[in-house]
């Protein structure tokens, strides 16, 4: 069996009331039937952007660690995407489903909240 195939084909075999060549009327042998099955492809879930947002307090380099440690981005990524959030007033962190985005915005939030940062993060539709 092809588990990639979209389709499945049956054949259905219909054998008349008496298989004998009486002639009964109707025409002996067999008629056959064609049967489909349509799997529906899974939908693909739907994509959020998680946005981190500027302000004049926390400091640039929390901000790379944040992008290194929740992000897993290295060094030269997360030093570009910091200075893009700190000169256009917000930047885009990553495009995940929508559970992992809202993981992501909260550790964030929870990390700055405990290194007493008012860092901001938050999600959007891709």
């Amino acid at each position: 069996m092809h588990s990639k195939l979209a389709m499945t084909d049956l054949t259905i075999r219909a054998s008349d009331e008496g298989d004998d060549d009486s002639g009964g009327g109707k025409d002996s042998g067999d008629q056959l039937g064609v049967a489909t099955k349509t799997r529906a492809k899974p939908k693909k879930p739907s994509q959020f952007k998680v946005l981190m947002l500027n302000d004049d307090y926390t400091p640039m380099e929390f901000v790379v660690i944040v992008l290194k440690r929740f992000f897993q981005m290295d060094m030269e990524q997360a030093t570009r995407v910091m200075l893009h959030v700190h000169q256009r007033g917000v930047g885009v962190c990553g495009i995940f489903p929508y559970e992992i985005a809202e993981t992501k915005v909260n550790q964030v939030m929870d990390f700055a909240k405990q290194n007493q940062h008012p860092l901001q993060c938050t999600l959007e539709k891709a």
